[in-house]
């Protein structure tokens, strides 16, 4: 049995035994471990969450566990953009993060220079972070955020990461089960160009060894917005398989924390990245691609089996678990602290801004039951040409229907143009969001008071993408060349003899070291987060790295050339 941090069961114990929903305060000796569990590509179609047809034992079990959030939100309907978002607590056009991929344009989004990963902050008050298989935040991946940042889309992820940091400290992990993607909607018939003909042939494989068909296509329910066709209820069932598959996956993450004797003093979250990865849902900032699972399980089962309504944005996440592991809060970040006694949020909001080679610009504000979308670009219509979204078989489905003229108005609708400036829709009555309210009078008050909403929010925070995409690039990579972070200057502490202190002339550059033998020639040792000067042996030497967000890295500096 690995055994972390005995010493925090009991105050960590005694502490949630106290709290009062919200009541968050900690003191560093009763900082709990933090595990995120992130899925990919997946709306609330879970057993906990109502669904007759998925099997999700474990999930289902877990949720019994835990605290059920019923409406969470992402910030984008997308996966770059909604995790930038997560893992900053900055919406995405804020920090030029909302084009999905900024690299596939060429660039990196850089973003304001006080702008911090919260795991990197985490690692400022004493934890150590790891992350597996998925970063993919618009602005590159620091190497001063994880302590350990393992696998690849190509291998099975570690679920147990938290093995591989130090148990002196308390953890944050961040575990993307990649089980639900979109691309696990390949099948034998998916054809694709030559540069995606390698992924989805190993997509295949992995598949056909993991995952089991037990969904019976005749048992799922078609949206209104599909063709009811058998291609498309294959693919809702295969769906369906997947998530099984990824439940086994959630099964074996909290068997492994159950055996290390982690369980009870962790907490424990499950999430999803942004809805099915089926046409519109992802991509798209309608609920069916925003409207996520949240559940929170606490170390000693407090609240178990509950479930709350409040709203809760993507950008709390970073507040929330800053405040819960004892760390200050960063003022400018704009989510709010969801596990706080404050009156909850009234509103969340959303964007939707180029998807790969499709230009957009869409913005959207939601209460606990009316949505406003605001198409900027209305000439253009929702649904166009996508290389990656138009090989799967639901949206080939809907591409064969419009050519053969058999679409039905509301799965027709979404390739006419133009489309309408702005949407209302009562998510409690039309969940599908099918039918615009707007210009109905008994309506005029939930559009005004949604139309208000967000126009204070767009006042307050700005909307990059007002500017051409040209432009962001520009301002983040003058003349299409990538910044590259100052080199740190090591200098010594005049007062106090052995240690070093450690400066970048980059504003906003994140800065890492490590202590060597002298002898040492093995450069994987991992790099440690610089705060304060650093004593330094005299049978050791100092290298050091700095890195700003969407720079390029520095060059090491040997600390020990400095003396």
């Amino acid at each position: 049995m690995r055994v972390r941090a005995v010493a925090l069961l009991v105050p960590i114990a005694l502490l949630l035994a106290a709290w009062p929903a919200g009541a968050l305060a900690r003191s560093e000796a009763e900082r709990p471990n933090i595990l995120l569990i992130v899925a990919e590509d997946l709306s609330p179609r879970l057993g906990a969450y109502g669904d007759p047809v998925a099997r999700t034992p474990a999930f289902d079990a877990f949720a019994a566990q835990g605290v059920r959030y019923t409406r969470a939100f992402t910030a984008s309907g997308v996966c770059a953009p909604s995790r930038a978002a997560l893992i900053t607590g900055m919406h995405p056009h804020t920090i030029g993060a909302q084009h999905m991929r900024t690299s596939n344009r060429g660039y990196l989004a850089v973003p304001p220079s006080q702008i911090k990963a919260f795991p990197e902050l985490l690692r400022r008050v004493g934890y150590a972070t790891a992350n597996v298989v998925k970063t993919d935040y618009q602005f590159g991946e620091p190497f001063t955020v994880w302590d350990a940042n393992v696998g690849n889309y190509g291998t099975g992820p570690d679920l147990a990461v938290w093995r591989q940091l130090p148990s002196s400290k308390p953890f944050f992990a961040m575990i993307t089960l990649m089980s639900t993607h979109e691309s696990r909607l390949v099948t034998a018939e998916t054809t694709a160009p030559e540069s995606w003909q390698r992924l989805l042939d190993g997509v295949r494989k992995l598949r056909a060894a993991t995952v089991r068909a037990l969904t019976d296509p005749e048992s799922v329910e078609v949206p209104p917005y599909y063709p009811d066709v058998p291609s498309v209820r294959a693919s809702i069932a295969q769906h369906y398989d997947n998530m099984h598959f990824m439940d086994s996956e959630v099964a074996t993450i909290l068997a492994n924390l159950e055996a290390d004797g982690l369980a009870e003093n962790t907490l424990v979250i499950f999430t999803t990245d942004h809805g099915d990865g089926l046409p519109r849902a992802k991509r798209s900032v309608f609920d069916s691609g925003l409207h996520v699972p949240l559940l929170l399980r606490y170390p000693n089962g407090y609240a178990a089996g509950t479930r709350s309504d409040r709203l809760v944005s993507f950008v709390d996440f970073a507040p929330t678990l800053l405040h819960l592991a004892g760390a200050a809060v960063p003022p400018h970040l704009q989510g709010v602290d969801f596990l706080s006694p404050a009156p909850p949020r009234e509103f969340i909001y959303a964007g939707r801004d180029r998807m790969d080679s499709v230009p957009d610009h869409v913005r959207a504000v939601r209460d606990a039951r009316f949505k406003l979308i605001r198409n900027y670009r209305p000439r253009l219509p929702y649904y166009r040409p996508l290389l990656f979204r138009d090989m799967f078989p639901v949206m080939r489905a809907l591409w064969d229907g419009r050519a053969a003229g058999t679409l039905r108005p509301p799965q027709q609708r979404y390739f006419e143009k133009p489309r309408p400036r702005e949407a209302l829709y009562d998510t409690r009555e039309d969940p599908h969001e099918l039918t615009n309210l707007i210009g109905e009078v008994r309506y005029a008050p939930q559009v005004e008071r949604l139309r208000e909403a967000l126009n204070r929010w767009l006042n307050a925070l700005g909307d990059s993408s007002a500017r051409p995409e040209e432009a962001l690039m520009a301002q983040a990579w003058p003349g299409g060349e990538q910044p590259v972070t100052a080199a740190p200057v090591v200098t010594p502490v005049r007062d106090r003899p052995g240690y070093w202190r450690i400066e970048s002339a980059t504003p906003g550059a994140s800065i890492g070291y490590r202590l060597r033998a002298a002898d040492d020639v093995d450069a994987t040792a991992r790099w440690a987060l610089y705060q304060a000067p650093v004593a330094v042996p005299d049978d050791q030497r100092l290298e050091a790295k700095a890195i700003r967000y969407g720079y390029a890295e520095s060059s090491v500096v040997q600390g020990a050339t400095q003396r």
